[in-house]
């Protein structure tokens, strides 16, 4: 991917950057500062047009909701529930064991607070999360869900346990708060600006991110109030904008 950018990089004219920290990047790698443009992360437009067409179509907004209904047998749209994604090549092994022993930890802890986890189907992923986690009363661990129902879910949700990427950047648009199951993230400007937060695969640090959220009022408000540094929404319209004048 960073190959591919590169490449595409030398030969564009125009570079809009989701960040001023990548327009910073940019600059580093010699590209004229008046070639770039920050507007935005394009991917929060997407977020905003893909659930404001969900929530405009009432025959769509139905279908969801029995696909979901049908996968999650508890009233996920007002129980709170704990969103959960992992997959990434690096937590296999003793990275994907710490992180299940933390949901277990935690579903026990907070009986009254469900886990969803839509499951990944690499086997490195599928064993061990199967073993630890399956048949626990709270947890539910269901089928990958394609975007929609992931977006209308995660909208849905209280909290976002992660080590993907992409959510990093959309969870904040809707208060979601994001604990990232990763010693370190290539979205830098969510920490900063603290929408996001890094526990790692350590099993006590995870307990103690999720428990901390579910607990402290006032640290929840902080997160989910903070604003996204990747964007509102109108990344496209700047990027039109910029396109007309030249």
């Amino acid at each position: 991917e960073e190959f591919n950018r590169l490449v595409t990089s030398r030969i564009a004219r125009w570079h809009f950057a989701p960040t001023e920290l990548s327009r910073a990047n940019l600059m580093a790698e010699l590209v004229d500062d008046r070639n770039i443009i920050v507007t935005g992360n394009t991917v929060i437009d997407a977020l905003y047009w893909a659930l404001e067409r969900i929530e405009a179509d009432s025959c769509r907004t139905a279908e969801l909701d029995l696909l979901l209904d049908q996968r999650l047998p508890f009233s996920w749209k007002t129980d709170r529930f704990v969103l959960v994604t992992g997959h990434r090549r690096e937590n296999f092994g003793d990275g994907i064991n710490q992180i299940c022993g933390a949901i277990s930890e935690l579903a026990a802890k907070f009986s009254d607070v469900k886990f969803v986890y839509p499951l990944h189907l690499n086997p490195n992923i599928q064993r061990p999360v199967q073993t630890l986690l399956k048949n626990l009363p709270n947890i539910y661990l269901i089928e990958p869900l394609d975007y929609e129902p992931f977006i209308y879910l995660m909208k849905h949700c209280h909290v976002i346990l992660t080590d993907s990427g992409g959510i990093q950047e959309e969870a904040p648009s809707l208060g979601k708060p994001v604990l990232v199951m990763r010693s370190i993230t290539e979205r830098p400007e969510a920490i900063d600006a603290g929408t996001v937060k890094l526990v790692g695969t350590k099993k006590d640090l995870i307990v103690e991110g999720v428990a901390r959220l579910l607990c402290e009022e006032s640290h929840y408000a902080e997160m989910s109030k903070a604003q996204n540094p990747y964007g509102d929404g109108k990344a496209c319209d700047r990027i039109l904008k910029a396109l007309k004048t030249v």
